[in-house]
C-alpha cells in the first residue's frame, strides 16, 4: 500500500479550518480569523525534509531566522542586512507609535528598513528601533534570571542531551512572563510574545526527535516556516550531540486562517504534493553555535509556485489593562 505524503497532514488541517473552524475578528485588525483548536503533525526526518512543495517556501529567511535565534539576538538588524524582512512590520511599529507621538520624523514603512540597514550596528537608531525586546533568541540563550545571571537553555540542552541522552526534561522555553504584555513592566514587554513557546528533545535508540509547542498558528504563513525551522533545528542538535535525526512532531493550540488568506488556501488546496526535498549540512560543524548560511545544501526541491498573500500584524495589548499581578496571598491581603 503506497504511503500517504506526509504533507497532507498539514493540507487537512487546511481544509480542517475552512470547513470547521470558528471564526472570530483579529484583535488588531478587525480581520476574519477562523480556528480549530489543538491539531497535530509528525514529520520523520529521515524520510526527506519537510519544505512543503504546495508552494514555494522561502528557505533563506527560514535559515537566517534560525541563525538570528541561535545568536541570542532580538534586533533585526541581522536579518535586515541579509535582505531577510520577515520581522519588519514588528520594529516598524514601535516607531510608528513614536511617529504618532511626534517623537520621530515620518518615514514609511521602507525607508525605515532602509535607514536601518545603512545604520552601523551599535547606533543608537539601530539599538532603539531595531529591538522587538525580549523574543525567542534572548529568552533560549539569555534569559535573566533573579540574581543577575544569563542563563544559556539551549546550551544547557546541548550537554544534558550528549551526556545524558536517556533523561526526559530537556526543554528549552521561550514563554517568560516578566515580558509577557500586561504581567510585565511598562515598557519591557515583548513586540509579540511567543507563538512557539517552547520545545522538549528525546534521543531513542540514537535518533534525536523533538516536539514544539506552538499556541499560536498561522496556518497559511507561519505554519510552513515553523515546520522547517523546527525540522532543521533538530537536525543541527542531532549533529552537534552525536545522533541521527528522528522526528520533529508538532503540536498546535490556536491553527488558524485569516479572514485575507482564504482565497491563497483553496487555491494551496487544489495542488498535489511533490517530494520532500533533502537537506544537507555540513558534517564538520560540531557546536550548535558554528553554523552559518553556507553550512546548508537543499537538494531536489521542485515546489509549485509562490502563492502571496498579506502578513497580519498581530500582537499586543492595550494598556488600560494594565494593572498589578503581582501575587498577593488572600488569606493575608
Amino acid at each position: 500500500m503506497e504511503r500517504r505524503h506526509p504533507e497532507y497532514q498539514y493540507l487537512d488541517i487546511l481544509q480542517d479550518i475552512l470547513d470547521n473552524g470558528f471564526e472570530k475578528k483579529e484583535f488588531n485588525t478587525g480581520i476574519a480569523i477562523k480556528s480549530v483548536f489543538g491539531r497535530m503533525m509528525r514529520y520523520d526526518l529521515s524520510k526527506g525534509f519537510p519544505l512543503l512543495t504546495t508552494k514555494k517556501v522561502f528557505l533563506k529567511g527560514i535559515i537566517y531566522e534560525l541563525l538570528w535565534f541561535l545568536q541570542g539576538s532580538s534586533n533585526i538588524k541581522y536579518l535586515v542586512d541579509n535582505d531577510v524582512h520577515i520581522w519588519d512590520e514588528w520594529a516598524y511599529k514601535g516607531y510608528k507609535k513614536a511617529m504618532e507621538k511626534k517623537e520621530v520624523p515620518e518615514m514609511t514603512q521602507p525607508d525605515f528598513i532602509t535607514k536601518l540597514k545603512a545604520e552601523k550596528a551599535d547606533s543608537e537608531f539601530t539599538l532603539k528601533y531595531g529591538e522587538l525586546g525580549p523574543v525567542y533568541g534572548r529568552q533560549w540563550r539569555k534569559w535573566k534570571a533573579s540574581d543577575g545571571r544569563e542563563i544559556d537553555q539551549l546550551g544547557w540542552a546541548v550537554e544534558k542531551t550528549k551526556n545524558y541522552p536517556d533523561r526526559k526534561h530537556v526543554v528549552v522555553s521561550a514563554w517568560n512572563p516578566e515580558y509577557v504584555y500586561e504581567m510585565a513592566l511598562p515598557g519591557k514587554s515583548m513586540v509579540l510574545v511567543p507563538c512557539h513557546v517552547l520545545f522538549n528533545i528525546n534521543v531513542t535508540n540514537g535518533r534525536l526527535s523533538l516536539s514544539l509547542y506552538q499556541r499560536s498558528c498561522d496556518t497559511f504563513l507561519g505554519v510552513p516556516f515553523n515546520i522547517a525551522s523546527y525540522a532543521l533545528l533538530t537536525m543541527m542538535l542531532a549533529q552537534v550531540t552525536g545522533n541521527k535525526p528522528g522526528d520533529f512532531v508538532h503540536f498546535l493550540g490556536d491553527t488558524h486562517v485569516y479572514g485575507n488568506h482564504y482565497d491563497a488556501v483553496k487555491e494551496q488546496l487544489t495542488r498535489e504534493p511533490r517530494p520532500f526535498p533533502i537537506m544537507k549540512l555540513n558534517p564538520n560543524v560540531k557546536s550548535i553555535d558554528d553554523f552559518k548560511f553556507e553550512d546548508f545544501t537543499l537538494e531536489g526541491y521542485d515546489p509549485h509556485p509562490t502563492i502571496k498573500a498579506a502578513i497580519t500584524t498581530v500582537g499586543g495589548f492595550n494598556e488600560k489593562d494594565r494593572k498589578d499581578f503581582s501575587y498577593k496571598d488572600k488569606k493575608t491581603a
